[in-house]
């Protein structure tokens, strides 16, 4: 199966390698370590006698964020050495600032296909690996079951697209499913959708999600979050600021509508936009530079005034920080016909009130019991966004009881690091 799987994909590597390069020009920093992609990573000498290093692929900035409780956990005793990777240029950008000094390695997953992986592999010498969320890599997967090493899936979370996908190929999907040595589902429905899919019981622990665990180090006190609004343009007495946190196509819109209606109900409301992807700051621009409102562009502009409508936050690795001059938080990829949704986590952890469009579904289970928990609520669309925006804004003892429900939701669900470093280590220890 494995060699059917390599045939496949063998002539769509080369398909897919000018919109590599094309992608290195058009994103900037795509470029940075390139060789990565190809398998050339750093040669490692062997581990030393009682030591075991893992293989840790992290996709992006929020992968990158969330796994450092795990690793500071699995360092704990001496004994473990972490090489991480990331697939984005902005999750290596973030390895590099933030684990530079803490792990033993750090690069750029190769593309996986069975001769770039093999290269890897022989540099990096992995004796576990362990894949986030939804990265079943076949290849990658192949070749730890080939050399016998144990495998595991964090934070295993299957969208409803993928589960699609996966549903039409069963046996290839099985197959994947079965090289893994330990899954834990962020979800009671995640682990639904595994089993469904071949993936045997007896591998899976619904332990939560480890996005629950990133350190609250850098959460600022009540005069840190003033200085933070100042240095935002939001500073003027009774400010209320809406953040669009890592919003899509269209959604950016949606926020301005809402906006500019709470203004007309009397509300100084301040919008605060984090895109997802950065590279849409062409079109946030044009959008911006089209109304009247004043606006500002966080990379560029500096010494702004209390009168500031709109800061335009261009930057990566930022939205932890920026979330806490939040009154309300919009989460994005949730308007149709936007579908999946970002994280929520990070506003709940912040004990921002938050709103959600109603396609959350790469995090169904989190949005229900966010919404049960009274954290939260939904729009059902633009309109409905605009209208949900102003009521709260109006009624401040509502936003208060969402803010103490968000941080007793994310309080209660903190711990899943721990279990799944325990498991690692003794399942390590048995290998």
């Amino acid at each position: 199966m494995i060699w059917f799987y390599r045939l496949l994909y063998f002539p769509g590597i080369l398909i897919t390698l000018p919109f590599y390069l094309l992608r290195m020009w058009h994103r900037g920093g795509y470029a940075k370590s390139f060789q990565h992609r190809l398998g050339f990573f750093h040669k490692l000498k062997p581990c030393t006698t009682g030591k075991k290093r893992i293989w840790i692929q992290a996709v992006s900035v929020g992968e990158v964020l969330a796994i450092k409780s795990l690793i500071d956990l699995l360092q704990k005793g001496g004994n473990i050495e972490i090489v991480l990777t990331t697939t984005t240029s902005t999750g290596y950008a973030e390895a590099l600032k933030r684990y530079t000094n803490v792990v033993h390695s750090i690069g750029i997953f190769p593309l996986d296909f069975w001769f770039f992986s093999a290269i890897a592999w022989k540099r990096i010498q992995p004796d576990a690996i362990i894949l986030t969320e939804s990265e079943l890599w076949p290849e990658h997967l192949h070749r730890a079951k080939k050399q016998n090493i144990p495998t595991y899936l964090i934070n295993a979370r299957i969208s409803d697209k993928s589960f699609s996908r996966y549903k039409k190929v069963p046996k290839l999907a099985g197959r994947i499913l079965e090289k893994i040595s330990s899954v834990f589902p962020a979800s009671n429905l995640d682990r639904d959708m595994l089993l469904e899919l071949g993936c045997p019981s007896e591998r899976i622990s619904v332990i939560g999600s480890i996005k629950f665990d990133v350190s609250n180090s850098s959460a600022l006190s009540d005069s840190e979050k003033k200085v933070l609004r100042n240095s935002l343009g939001f500073g003027a007495e009774g400010a209320f600021v809406l953040l669009g946190s890592s919003t899509w196509q269209g959604e950016e819109m949606a926020l301005l509508e809402a906006q500019r209606f709470a203004i007309k109900q009397g509300i100084d409301c301040r919008l605060l936009l984090v895109p997802r992807h950065i590279e849409r700051a062409p079109e946030i621009l044009k959008l911006l530079k089209s109304q009247d409102l004043t606006w500002c562009q966080r990379s560029k502009d500096n010494n702004l005034s209390d009168n500031l409508h709109i800061h335009f936050a261009d930057t990566t690795g930022e939205l932890a920080h920026l979330t806490q001059a939040a009154d309300l938080a919009f989460i994005g990829k949730s308007l149709p016909p936007n579908n999946g949704g970002q994280t929520p986590i990070e506003a709940a952890r912040a004990g921002i009130p938050i709103i959600t469009g109603p396609k959350m579904n790469n995090f169904k289970d989190i949005s229900k019991t966010l919404l049960l928990s009274g954290a939260s609520k939904t729009a059902r669309d633009a309109n409905d966004l605009v209208k949900v925006t102003a009521e709260l804004a109006a009624d401040s003892i509502a936003l208060a009881a969402m803010r103490n429900a968000a941080v007793q939701w994310h309080r209660l669900n903190r711990g899943s690091s721990e279990r799944i470093a325990s498991h690692i280590r003794e399942s390590l220890l048995e290998h």
